[in-house]
């Protein structure tokens, strides 16, 4: 069956009832769902283009969100397309992670030829950014003129079927150092692992308070300190909690709050997605050791398979994992004199695309 591709600009009721739909016949990520695209796209106000892929009786085999932006680079702003992002920093802090089409289920290589061919007729684009996908997603294969990994980073995650192999005991699969820095925190903190409370709809109002009083002036471009990202991870979790797609965890013990996690669960698998510590009580106190030790033992005796940290390179992150994925930010680019004389000028520099 032929299918066809194009862009449009739906209406937010069509676009909801198009993507719901969709995404019931599909396997996509949690960052493909509905539940993140509607938060992201209603808290910053946003419309980027509807790449749709139909077969031959209107029906959508896939749909993604196209955002076009003049984008800076070393010699000037250039039109850039990014895969289910705006384009715009400050609107793309909700890093989408395992990004790309949502596609019905076993249509995947066909559809996604099809968004491949759209995507270059347009012809008001230099630059395709495409963050967060997998290694050899399909759109990788793009025709382009130049390409560009400009980052890569694990994914670093625990095996749940791991700890329930080994009785529970998470860890006993660590190494003997971070093993040594967790026990001696629930030493500081007289006892076993903080408990674990999971959080309703009334919670989410003075937990997500907490969190940001908790992560307040502690980052440098902290994102809890931007307005529009405290109210895209409260729309989040207001629509995610109802079905569990969404968590809010909070962990405690006698001294008091240890720390809150903001969490997603897709398919068997819980990603920590934000995250708020209280301070150390004592010089070698490990909060955020604690909170995600227990979060381990909380998922492992709910059945889940994984627990994912997400995308980033922090130490903490590796020193808590027993496996890992790998995810890849890419810009591909068409041909531009400019963009020509860019890539000479970077070679020069020994400059990446990314700086």
């Amino acid at each position: 069956m032929t299918l066809s591709a194009t862009f449009s600009q739906p209406d937010r009721a069509a676009l909801a009832q198009r993507w719901q739909a969709l995404e019931a016949r599909a396997q996509g990520s949690f960052f493909l769902g509905w539940t993140w695209v509607s938060a992201w796209i209603d808290s910053y106000g946003l419309r980027p283009d509807l790449l749709t892929v139909t077969d031959e009786a209107g029906r959508d085999v896939a749909l993604a969100l196209m955002g076009h932006a003049m984008t800076p680079r070393l010699l000037g702003p250039v039109a850039t397309l990014s895969l289910n992002q705006s384009g715009d920093a400050q609107a793309d802090r909700p890093y989408v992670e395992y990004n790309g089409l949502l596609i019905e289920a076993g249509r995947e290589a066909e559809a996604s030829a099809a968004a491949m061919a759209a995507i270059m007729r347009r012809r008001d684009w230099r630059a395709l950014r495409m963050s967060g996908v997998e290694p050899g997603a399909p759109l990788l294969a793009m025709q382009a003129h130049r390409r560009a990994r400009v980052d890569v980073s694990p994914v670093y995650q625990v095996d749940l079927d791991a700890v329930r192999a080994a009785d529970g005991d998470y860890l006993a699969l660590l190494s003997s150092n971070t093993r040594s820095q967790i026990r001696r925190a629930m030493k500081d903190h007289g006892g076993p692992l903080p408990t674990v409370t999971v959080g309703g709809m009334d919670d989410v109002t003075p937990w997500l308070a907490e969190m940001a009083a908790m992560n307040g002036g502690r980052h440098v471009d902290n994102a809890w300190d931007d307005a529009a990202f405290r109210d895209f991870v409260a729309t989040i979790a207001a629509r995610g909690l109802p079905s569990g797609a969404v968590e809010l965890l909070r962990f405690t013990d006698a001294g008091g709050v240890v720390g809150l996690l903001v969490n997603f669960v897709h398919r068997g698998v819980a990603m920590n997605y934000q995250s708020a510590f209280a301070s150390p009580r004592t010089g070698k106190d490990k909060p955020g050791l604690l909170c995600h030790a227990a979060a381990v033992g909380d998922y492992a005796g709910r059945g889940l398979t994984r627990y994912s940290l997400l995308a980033g390179k922090d130490r903490y992150k590796q020193s808590l994992a027993t496996c890992e994925e790998v995810l890849e930010w890419w810009v591909l680019e068409r041909f531009s004199p400019r963009l020509e004389a860019e890539a000479l000028l970077r070679r020069m520099l020994r400059r990446p695309v990314s700086a």
